[in-house]
């Protein structure tokens, strides 16, 4: 095992329990109590960075060297802050180079005061997405395992990475992984679902929602020797932590006074508050930001259970008696998420546990949102210069809901994640400003022109 290795292994979330594996054991859940794992380090016997700004040198450096396609990856120019892999080993296509934007016109619409918020836009990403980030970190580690066949059930954005990587990725014979995605039948936007064809995944459409792809997809891990790439993989959570390291970078490394994320499996949630843990507890950062996670009100297991149920982390003593009645209810309903925002249509979180240890780190809130206020959201990122998936709605309109509920305030400094780019879901944007969806606030629709300029000098012209 490489000195790099040693100073990486995987752990239970749970406090009792604690179990410690090594890295190079394939491991979705603890062995000894079932609970999630954590990939953690010994810093002692990593190289830390003294500030975070040692990091910005890492932005110019040019060439084809190892080194130098690191560094222009968005994800492993923080390697030393994710330290499982050797430099030589990790996977990169150029993920994570995105930005940070000043949103001052969106705004002032909205009623925050200038120079407040900022959308941290994911849809750069080569799939257009912000999973890319994670599956830099899980495919370097599969590849450091050995491993072939990878597989992921998803309601798209996460099948369409997992594809794009895959092709690139590379097998110790040479050649591209094998990717398999498992999709809900009917559950899938079309822009998503046509990137994994297009990148050759074996697709697998299942008679049922994404809790089912799922279970499936585990079951299938476990037999047929995949290695398994949804967020309950460790390593996928280590990469997508490196969204908030540039989100700290955009705001010349100040923390922000709030986080606004959109809520679906809450691999993102569990990420956020794993980075700001670790920055906090190294000495990186002076204080943590708090979160707040934006549930859709067709997939509100989170909000049900953490505001409702006052379900909480509890030091890793959470009631798991509170979350086994709730699926059980949800079960005996033949309960299935519904919300136009697919990319977060997810009735049974993966990542719940790891995300109730967010809300206690990073003193969070909950809230959820209708359709027809996500698609608002989502119009209004649109209309003030930047296009986002339906799901990245929501960051806005939970903002606007926690504004008018005065948890935060207009002169806070907030950031929301837009997780993916507009075309990932076209149709439902066209939808909208056309009106054959929901009830649109901001639409704009096309209007009809006659062929001849007196017409379109008419219309140019602001008369009826």
């Amino acid at each position: 095992m490489s000195a790099m290795t040693e100073v990486a292994f995987q752990q239970c979330i749970t406090a009792a329990c604690a179990a410690r594996y090594g890295i190079d054991e394939v491991l979705f859940a603890c062995t000894k109590c079932g609970s999630l794992l954590d990939v953690r380090y010994d810093w002692n016997r990593a190289t830390i960075p003294k500030t975070l700004r040692s990091h910005e040198s890492r932005w110019t450096t040019s060439g084809r060297s190892v080194e130098a396609r690191a560094d222009y990856s968005g994800v492993w120019r923080f390697r030393d802050l994710l330290p499982f892999a050797p430099t030589d080993k990790l996977v990169t296509i150029g993920e994570g180079r995105t930005t940070l934007q000043e949103a001052d016109s969106l705004a002032t619409t909205i009623g925050m005061h200038p120079h407040q918020l900022y959308l941290q836009y994911e849809g750069f990403n080569p799939s257009g997405s912000f999973k890319d980030n994670g599956m830099a970190a899980a495919f370097t580690m599969a590849g450091v395992l050995g491993r072939s066949r990878v597989a992921c059930a998803s309601t798209g954005n996460t099948s369409a990475s997992l594809a794009l990587f895959a092709r690139h990725a590379r097998s110790r014979n040479g050649s591209p992984l094998q990717a398999v995605v498992f999709v809900g039948g009917g559950k899938i936007a079309v822009g998503k679902l046509a990137q994994g064809l297009d990148y050759g995944a074996k697709t697998i459409q299942v008679e049922g929602d994404f809790d089912a792809c799922m279970k499936l997809v585990q079951e299938a891990a476990d037999k047929l020797d995949l290695y398994l790439m949804n967020s309950v993989n460790p390593f996928r959570l280590e990469g997508q932590k490196t969204i908030m390291y540039r989100v700290l970078e955009g705001l010349d490394w100040e923390v922000p006074d709030w986080i606004v994320v959109p809520g679906g499996n809450l691999g993102n949630t569990s990420a956020f508050g794993k980075a700001f843990a670790e920055l906090k507890h190294l000495g990186l950062i002076d204080r943590v930001p708090r979160i707040a996670i934006i549930n859709a009100t067709g997939a509100n297991a989170l909000c049900t259970l953490v505001n409702d149920h006052d379900l909480q982390w509890n030091d890793s003593e959470w009631d798991q008696a509170t979350i086994d009645k709730h699926w059980q209810t949800m079960a005996s309903e033949n309960y299935q998420a519904h919300t136009v925002a697919s990319a977060i249509e997810i009735g049974r979180p993966v990542s719940l546990t790891k995300a109730l240890r967010t809300i206690d780190i990073m003193n969070g809130v909950v809230r959820q949102v209708t359709d027809e206020q996500i698609l608002d959201g989502k119009a209004l990122v649109g209309v003030h210069g930047f296009g986002c998936e339906p799901a990245s709605g929501a960051s806005v309109a939970g903002l606007r809901l926690l504004l008018d509920e005065k948890i935060i305030s207009l002169g806070d400094r907030v950031v929301c994640i837009l997780t993916g780019h507009a075309l990932k879901d076209p149709a439902v944007t066209v939808n909208y400003h056309t009106g054959a969806q929901a009830t649109p606030r901001f639409a704009n629709p096309p209007v009809n022109c006659a062929a001849n300029i007196e017409a379109v000098e008419e219309l140019l012209s602001g008369k009826d």
